[in-house]
C-alpha cells in the first residue's frame, strides 16, 4: 500500500526496475557547470533542476534551459509532480529582468519560460510571465519565446494578458486521460486545459499552441487516442509525449513503463491526427528540444 500526501492508500502495482533505455549518465559537463553557476548568480529557478528532469545535462550542456518564475513552490499538490507545494513567497518584481539577462548572457535562441501554479495571486501570475516575454524582448531580441503556463484557474482575461504580450509559442500540458485527472491533478480540469488551447487558437491564431502528455499512470490506449484527438480539435499543434518517473515513493506509483517502439506508434497516431510536430520518447518533457520542435510550426506561422 502506498500513501499518496493524505489521500486514500490505494494498491501499488509492483515495483518494477527502469528498462536500460531510461538510464541516463548524471550531468557535470563544464556547460552544465557554467549554467547551474550562471543560474545561482542571478537567483534563478529552473524547472529543469526543479522536478527532476533526466535530461537536464544533455539540454545544459547545449546551452538551454527552462526559466521556472513566481518561486519554487507550487499552490496545487499534483500527484506526479518532484515541485515543492505550500505557501508561496511574495512575487519579485525583479525576476522578469533577471530571466532577461541570463537569455542575454547565454545568447539563446529558444528560451522556454513555465512557473509553479500561484492561485494566491489575482491573476494567476499572468502579468510577471507578460513583464518577462517584454524584457526578453528588450535584452534578447532575436531569441523565440515559448511559454509553458498554468491555467490559471479558467480565466480568460490572464491568458489575454500573456497572448497580448506576444509570445512566439504558447505551452499548456495536458499531462494525462481525463479519467485520471481526479488522482494526478486534483487542482486542474481535462476540459479546463483543453478550453486554454482553444482560448488561445482563437484569441491569438497566429500563435503556435502546444501540449504535453506523459505515459504510464494507468491510462489504456483507447484514451490515449481520445486525448490526442481532443487536443486537435482544440487546435494545438505541438506535441510532447513522455514516461512518467516516479520522483519519490510519496508520488503516483508508475503503473508500466513504455517501449522505445510504443512511442514511436503514439507519435505515428498523434501525426496522423494533424499535428504539426510530434516529439515522443521514454525521456521527453515538455522543452526537451523545444527549439527544434518549434522551428516548422513557427515558421509556417511567419509565412
Amino acid at each position: 500500500m502506498t500513501l499518496l500526501r493524505g489521500r486514500k492508500p490505494r494498491e501499488a502495482p509492483p515495483r518494477q526496475p527502469k528498462p536500460r533505455w531510461l538510464l541516463v549518465r548524471p550531468p557535470g559537463s563544464p556547460g552544465y557547470i557554467r549554467l547551474k553557476r550562471l543560474m545561482r548568480q542571478l537567483d534563478l529557478h529552473t524547472v529543469c533542476e526543479e522536478a527532476g528532469c533526466p535530461n537536464i545535462g544533455e539540454c545544459w550542456e547545449r546551452g538551454t534551459a527552462t526559466f521556472m518564475i513566481l518561486g519554487d513552490v507550487c499552490t496545487r499538490s499534483c500527484g506526479y509532480c518532484n515541485v515543492i507545494h505550500g505557501r508561496p513567497g511574495a512575487v519579485d518584481a525583479d525576476e522578469p529582468e533577471r530571466v532577461a539577462a541570463a537569455a542575454a548572457r547565454l545568447q539563446l535562441r529558444h528560451v522556454v519560460v513555465t512557473s509553479v501554479d500561484r492561485d494566491d495571486l489575482d491573476d494567476g501570475g499572468a502579468g510577471v510571465f507578460a513583464a518577462t516575454i517584454r524584457a526578453l524582448r528588450r535584452r534578447a531580441p532575436g531569441c523565440r519565446i515559448e511559454v509553458l503556463i498554468p491555467d490559471f484557474s479558467g480565466r480568460e482575461s490572464d491568458l489575454r494578458t500573456v497572448l497580448d504580450a506576444g509570445p512566439d509559442v504558447l505551452n499548456h500540458n495536458i499531462e494525462t486521460v481525463a479519467r485520471l485527472y481526479r488522482i494526478a491533478r486534483p487542482g486542474g480540469r481535462y476540459d479546463r486545459a483543453l478550453e486554454l488551447l482553444e482560448r488561445a487558437r482563437r484569441l491569438a491564431p497566429g500563435v503556435p499552441t502546444k501540449s504535453g502528455l506523459m505515459v504510464g499512470l494507468g491510462e489504456r490506449w483507447p484514451e490515449i487516442r481520445t486525448t490526442l484527438a481532443d487536443l486537435r480539435r482544440a487546435g494545438c499543434e505541438l506535441l510532447t509525449i513522455g514516461q512518467y518517473l516516479r520522483p519519490s515513493v510519496a508520488h503516483l506509483p508508475v503503473d508500466r513503463y513504455y517501449a522505445p517502439d510504443e512511442f514511436a506508434r503514439l507519435r505515428e497516431t498523434a501525426l496522423r491526427l494533424g499535428f504539426g510536430h510530434v516529439e515522443s520518447g521514454p525521456l521527453v518533457r515538455s522543452s526537451y528540444h523545444a527549439d527544434e520542435q518549434a522551428d516548422k510550426v513557427v515558421t509556417a506561422c511567419s509565412a
